[in-house]
């Protein structure tokens, strides 16, 4: 199997659950269904696009580097001529996630691989508003599942929050049967539809690990430096 990382950062994320028009939540981790989306823009699926389900298949997996904290937006909204509406909008502040999606189908892990580098359509972090903090990181494992990437993949974290972080050990939220355990719960965010006027979604089982951090490097001095010049080369 193939496995792909890929660093979710930004100023502002949001990864929908269960919503009304008044409220819309947001999960505390990146839902699977928020992630096929990022990669069916990146490879040019429209919305309407079949081949979309197909990406349900993809193994997942997602890494919670860096906690953030939870923002509600309040809006006012003008829906139709002289009615306004309240609403809420929730986010999450300054996090950091590492998801990891596999395949036994090699070409298409390096098909969605050049893909996230050069996207079809603008990615996003759930919400069209919430662009990646830059160019998205990706490293590539060979013959490896994506929970045992997760767990040789460096601490992604800000070096501030590692400093102040007590944390001894990263979650790790998966498809069920990547753990082999029991589902610790079944979460709305398997794809059936993203057509705007008919969004559908089913269930998937979900099981939860951890990885030591003393299992894992922690970032280096040249791992956290920006490079603008040598990111917009990047191929």
């Amino acid at each position: 199997m193939k496995t792909l990382t890929i660093k979710l950062t930004a100023p502002l994320q949001s990864y929908g659950n269960e919503a009304t028009f008044e409220r819309r939540t947001t999960n505390t981790f990146p839902t699977k269904s928020a992630v096929i989306g990022m990669v069916a823009a990146a490879l040019g699926y429209r919305r309407t696009d079949r081949r979309i389900l197909a990406l349900n298949d993809l193994n997942f997996a997602v890494r919670i580097d860096q906690a953030g904290r939870g923002l509600t937006d309040y809006q006012t909204v003008e829906w139709k001529q002289d009615t306004r509406k309240i609403t809420y909008r929730d986010y999450i502040q300054d996090a950091v996630f590492v998801v990891a999606l596999g395949s036994d189908d090699d070409s298409l892990m390096d098909e969605i691989k050049v893909a996230l580098k050069h996207p079809k359509f603008q990615l996003f972090l759930g919400r069209r508003a919430n662009a990646p903090a830059g160019v998205l990181r990706l490293h590539e494992f060979s013959e490896t599942s994506p929970v045992a990437a997760l767990q040789q993949l460096s601490w992604q974290a800000a070096p501030w929050y590692q400093r102040k972080s007590r944390s001894s050990s990263l979650e790790i939220m998966a498809d069920a049967q990547l753990i082999g355990d029991k589902p610790s719960a079944m979460v709305k965010d398997r794809v059936q539809s993203f057509d705007q006027r008919n969004r559908r979604y089913g269930f998937r089982a979900i099981a939860r690990t951890a990885v030591a951090l003393n299992r894992l490097n922690t970032q280096s001095e040249m791992d956290t430096a920006h490079d603008v010049i040598k990111s917009l080369g990047e191929e």
